[in-house]
């Protein structure tokens, strides 16, 4: 089965229309359980939608808690840091009182001690995620789910909510939550800009091993609803 999409004119519209969406979410579970969370990618595609939804003023942003898919192992202070982006574009006026928890945890790698600090702090974040917001590359990657992963498989199949992978396409070492946690939410979506990323995904939808593509596997799945949302 195929997900739900919608498609608009342009990205300033993308940007409203998904920030009002994950507000939607994000109200429902400060109303059933005192607490929200929300786990974003990072990269250039979701900038708009970073200040439309830190700009809203209908969250109680002091019951939220934020957290990110996947992250390079470099400080906040790198331009590469998928932390600094949501510090920068997205928790600022009503979101800056959220409470942010990063996936990198110190130290030049990410070894099992630093991914056993990174899962100490990733306990803090109320599950099930009321949203989540992936992104995806033109190799087919989402999260940190690279073609050529030397943990794919453990990402895709394993049980730990975060993991280290390191692929050709990667650049950095990175750590990245795995398959499971991500889907351990109320809702799912992909957000993706431009005609090449709506080709990508129509080989995604194709037949084809996840190996290949691992969106696939968020594609594929039945367990979370997801919506992809794009614009050219």
């Amino acid at each position: 089965m195929n997900p739900a999409r919608r498609s608009f004119g342009s990205k300033e519209d993308l940007a409203l229309a998904l920030a009002e969406a994950i507000v939607d979410h994000l109200n429902e579970g400060i109303d059933a359980r005192g607490a929200a969370s929300l786990a974003v990618s990072g990269g250039s595609t979701p900038a708009k939608f970073f200040g439309a939804l830190g700009r809203r003023k209908d969250v109680d942003w002091a019951k939220v808690f934020v957290t990110l898919v996947d992250e390079r192992w470099v400080p906040e202070t790198s331009d590469r840091s998928n932390a600094g982006l949501v510090n920068e574009r997205m928790l600022q006026g009503p979101a800056a009182v959220a409470r942010f928890i990063p996936l990198y945890s110190g130290g030049a790698e990410p070894d099992a001690a630093a991914i056993a600090r990174t899962n100490l702090l990733q306990q803090t974040v109320p599950m099930p995620f009321d949203a989540v917001v992936l992104g995806m590359g033109n190799d087919g990657h989402t999260a940190s789910f690279f073609p050529g992963g030397d943990t794919l498989a453990d990402a895709l199949e394993g049980e730990g909510p975060a993991l280290a992978i390191r692929a050709p396409g990667a650049g950095e070492p990175r750590v990245t939550l795995g398959l499971r946690r991500l889907l351990d939410a109320s809702a799912a979506y992909l957000h993706i800009e431009g005609e090449e990323k709506e080709k990508v995904l129509e080989r995604a939808l194709a037949e084809g091993p996840v190996e290949d593509m691992p969106v696939r596997a968020i594609l594929r799945q039945t367990r979370t609803p997801l919506t992809v949302f794009w614009c050219p």
